[in-house]
């Protein structure tokens, strides 16, 4: 029997995990195994309604253990530090406990096939000061950590303010105006209304609450249609957030952003959604990577280097044949996903990976959204906003629920959230 290791538990490589055990493991006809350096997994593209406060991880978090007893694959947990391609294993560090103790050594994992899906980390394109001092959405305690810091930040300067601290507020510098940067300038406004709302703070919600984001490009969203672009960057305004367009910022230093003209942003907080990159760890696998670190793949997703090693998702570079190179995207690791399932177990040799663009959408907060729809009437792209968008948006995580769970699953924890979303404060109020 044949053992396939997926290195990574993201939308990717979580949805190939449970296919992959659905199909083979389920047929005794492959041993799979995913490892994870978390014991649970979150869909990445919400990490900003966590660090809004809007949704606590916990309660949408899919525990890779429980998923992997239910679909018939195997979870290790372990941080991958490296792979011996001779040997075909991969080396999982040792597993320490809070208190620093070690739970379990570091150990070696055989492999007949392997699938990269490591996922991105937020690249800050060598800008001296932005690793030292701003928050980042890598993963759920990045999300979290931001989330306290801003309720604590608010809870303060309210304080201050009642103490006669004048106007005396929270400045939140957002650096990079894409999808990320823009959800969660939005939520953050939300999140700002529904505190003063509960009592949580004394402080104006616009006048105290300063959120800025700062892009270097001269539109918000470069993905999208610059009509769109401008419809979101006038939503954003009309919440009394800050959009600085064609601003490259040169520093990042203690409490202040300097962009390359020499002007300074105040801020008791920032958080860089800028881009991304590979993790670290790709660069170190002996295998070709391109400029951002990302693994080099073919038309069959195989490494260019060995094809017993694959990759997907965010860490893997492959090429479109029409459109350039596929952008680091979750409707992407989604499509590599269903190919990976559908071909690792199939003799011969597979057609050729074909991605297909479906379009982009952005939240602006609970009731708003902008984006467009590729192929939805002939290959016409179809521009959308309002509440229809914003349905469409929340459709996305449901689709991504049933990849997981199955249509029943995903329709209950579908009803189990619509019941807690009226019975439960709207933002996390501690």
């Amino acid at each position: 029997m044949q053992t396939i290791v997926i290195a990574g538990g993201g939308a990717g490589g979580l949805e190939l995990a449970t296919r992959l055990g659905d199909s083979l493991g389920k047929a005794g006809q492959a041993r799979i195994v995913l490892v994870d350096r978390w014991p649970s997994h979150f869909w990445k593209p919400l990490l900003h309604t966590v660090a809004s406060g809007k949704r606590a991880a916990q309660a949408t978090s899919v525990d890779y253990a429980a998923q992997a007893e239910g679909h018939c694959f195997t979870f290790q947990r372990g941080d991958m530090t490296g792979i011996d391609r001779a040997a075909r294993t991969i080396t999982l560090a040792a597993l320490t406990g809070d208190d620093g103790t070690e739970i379990m050594p570091q150990r070696a994992l055989a492999y007949d096939k392997l699938v990269l899906a490591l996922g991105s980390v937020t690249n800050f394109y060598a800008v001296p000061g932005a690793a030292e001092h701003v928050f980042t959405l890598d993963d759920v305690p990045q999300a979290q950590a931001f989330h306290q810091r801003f309720l604590d930040g608010c809870m303060r300067a309210s304080a201050r303010h009642a103490a006669g601290g004048g106007d005396e507020g929270l400045d939140i510098v957002i650096v990079g105006g894409g999808a990320t940067g823009v959800e969660l300038a939005a939520e953050l406004s939300h999140s700002a209304r529904m505190l003063a709302r509960y009592k949580v703070h004394a402080l104006d919600p616009v006048r105290h609450v300063r959120i800025r984001i700062l892009e270097r490009g001269s539109f918000l969203l470069p993905h999208l249609h610059p009509r769109l672009s401008r419809r979101a960057a006038r939503h954003l305004r009309s919440l009394g957030i800050k959009v600085c367009t064609d601003t490259a910022v040169a520093r990042v230093e203690d409490g202040v952003v300097i962009d390359t003209e020499g002007r300074a942003y105040l801020s008791t907080m920032t958080l860089w959604a800028a881009g991304v990159e590979a993790p670290a760890l790709c660069r170190t696998l002996d295998l070709t990577v391109n400029r951002l670190g990302q693994v080099s793949v073919g038309p069959t997703l195989q490494t260019v280097d060995d094809p017993a090693i694959y990759a997907l998702g965010d860490c893997a570079s492959l090429v479109n044949p029409v459109g350039g190179a596929i952008a680091p995207r979750a409707q992407a690791a989604h499509q590599q996903a269903l190919y990976l399932a559908e071909t690792l177990g199939r003799p011969g040799s597979p057609a050729a990976f074909a991605y297909r663009d479906y379009g982009s959408l952005v939240s602006l907060g609970p009731l708003a959204a902008v984006g467009v729809l590729s192929g939805t009437v002939g290959k016409r792209k179809l521009q959308v906003g309002g509440f229809v968008a914003r349905w469409l948006y929340a459709l996305m995580y449901r689709k991504h629920l049933m990849a997981l769970h199955g249509f029943a699953r995903m329709a209950a924890r579908t009803a189990a959230d619509w019941i807690s979303d009226r019975i439960s404060p709207p933002v996390k109020l501690h």
